[in-house]
């Protein structure tokens, strides 16, 4: 029996000896990988009061004016010291951009806008002047333009810092900007850099999606190639069947290793170089058998979840609002929310229609009904329930918790990449979680007892979050370092092989 389960662990050793070795080479870079980042300045903005004197235009008049019937939401966003309705048309791809000052469209203003917000990501933010007189729209064809061309300038012409070699939109994954980023659509935009520096933002937050330069781009094609391997996507689902049936091979490997350095004695060498080497591979391989039963284990069951197909982005809430209802009452909201206002939108609550005011300070977000102009209490809350309830299906009577979620957990990690966001648990279905983005009217994630335990398992047995009591320095150096004797073990393996085969 012994004699069989050493033959079927050489056989296995020597199947999934080079997919280990490519495994644990990339894996020894992946923490090099998170420090060498492209550097910037800031990867979040600070939100700006408005001040309603520079609002001169009513969105209702400025939709009018452009022949917009309806639109699907709409918010304030600046470019240097003017200030822009940014409205999503239906079954458009792009947002359009009303100036407020005399309601004319910015000619290319989703493009200017994307270019903008990564230069500040890039280099700093850059605050408007609040001090600057409001702006005075006239009836003048010539003065019309002032603003959109002032804001145009800013953008194309600022003398400061890199210049701007493309800006593009992305609406799909690629293999620079992959799933994992998980935001979509996104702007890319490039700088004339030495470094080659290319910024993602997603316009319609003012968020930060991701940063790539020529240097992560090396390390982010090697570690595609060796660890995750892009180069088996053709085979859709079959490149899952085959790294589970790997990663399952060489869990089982290290089990039937285990047995032999216990089951077995380790022989005198006497000078003889087989038993040499064979000594040399029972004693690394049993140094690194732990960390190979996680790695393989945490791997297996890693891809094992991937073979459901990840559906979060197909629920979200499309509204639709007619122009005519769009009357901003700034100066009323201002006084109700009792708090400066850094934004505004609309959101609709079952059949009610609510003003989704964006304030400075502990309040948040608060909700002001558009119809009586009455503060719904809680009013973030609610709607995350509601949210929550059309994605799920769930009546609102069973749901368990409603918690607000302003950083990332163990639960609710960084590859989430939204934040905040509201955690609405119900007791139906393995106790689900929904995790829901108020500001988007999207689901960030869905999560129930299952996928919290193949998370768990992920973070702690593959990328070595048992080490975080030590920071990310000892974490990453601890996985460095038992990636480094995983090769060592499969080295000494193949070249006590040869040996064996040669004689």
């Amino acid at each position: 029996m012994r004699k069989k389960i050493y033959k079927v662990h050489r056989t296995l050793s020597i199947i999934i000896a080079i997919p280990v070795l490519l495994w644990a080479l990339s894996g020894f870079m992946h923490p090099l990988m998170t420090n060498i980042r492209p550097q910037l300045a800031t990867q979040s903005l600070p939100p700006i009061v408005i001040d309603s004197a520079h609002i001169k235009t009513d969105l209702a008049t400025a939709l009018q004016q452009n022949r917009i019937d309806s639109i699907n939401s709409f918010r304030l966003v600046h470019i240097d010291t003017t200030w822009f309705y940014q409205v999503q048309l239906p079954q458009k791809p792009e947002p359009v951009y009303l100036s407020a000052v005399n309601g004319k469209e910015l000619t290319a203003g989703n493009w200017l806008y994307a270019q903008y917000l990564a230069r500040q990501f890039l280099e700093g933010p850059l605050s408007p002047d609040s001090s600057a007189a409001p702006p005075v729209a006239t009836s003048d064809a010539g003065t019309l333009h002032d603003c959109c061309d002032a804001a145009t300038s800013c953008v194309l012409n600022g003398s400061k810092g890199s210049k701007v070699t493309d800006a593009s939109m992305l609406t799909a994954f690629d293999k620079e900007y992959k799933s994992i980023n998980r935001l979509l659509p996104v702007y890319k935009v490039g700088f004339e850099r030495s470094d080659g520096i290319r910024i993602y933002v997603e316009t319609t937050q003012d968020r930060f999606a991701f940063a790539m330069d020529n240097k992560r781009a090396a390390f982010d094609t090697v570690f595609r190639l060796l660890h995750t391997w892009d180069w088996l996507d053709v085979l859709g689902k079959g490149k899952l069947a085959l790294l589970f049936l790997l990663t399952s091979l060489a869990f089982i490997t290290s089990v039937m290793g285990i047995y032999l350095f216990f089951a077995t004695k380790s022989k005198k060498v006497n000078g003889n170089g087989l038993v040499k080497t064979r000594r040399w591979h029972r004693y690394t391989a049993i140094v690194a058998a732990l960390f190979t039963l996680m790695w393989t284990f945490s791997g297996a069951y890693h891809t094992l979840s991937k073979f459901e197909d990840d559906t979060r982005d197909r629920y979200f809430v499309s509204n639709r609002f007619a122009s005519a209802a769009l009357h901003l009452p700034l100066d009323s909201l201002i006084q109700i929310v009792k708090a400066p206002l850094t934004n505004i939108s609309m959101v609709k609550i079952d059949t009610a229609s609510y003003w989704q005011v964006y304030t400075k300070g502990e309040a948040g977000i608060q909700y002001v009904n558009t119809r009586d102009l009455s503060l719904l209490p809680e009013g973030d809350a609610k709607y995350a329930v509601f949210l929550a309830g059309r994605f799920s299906a769930n009546p609102a009577l069973s749901v368990r918790t409603v918690t607000p979620v302003t950083k990332f957990t163990d639960e609710y990690n960084f590859t989430d990449k939204r934040l905040p966001v509201w955690r609405v648990a119900y007791d139906t279905r393995g106790h689900e979680r929904y995790y829901v983005e108020t500001k988007t009217g999207r689901l960030s994630v869905r999560v129930d007892d299952a996928d919290l335990r193949e998370g768990y398992s992920f973070a702690l047995f593959h990328k070595h979050h048992f080490m975080d009591w030590g920071g990310k320095g000892l974490r990453d150096f601890s996985t460095m370092l038992w990636a480094l004797v995983q090769v060592l073990m499969v080295t000494v393996g193949l070249i006590l092989y040869f040996k064996w085969r040669s004689r």
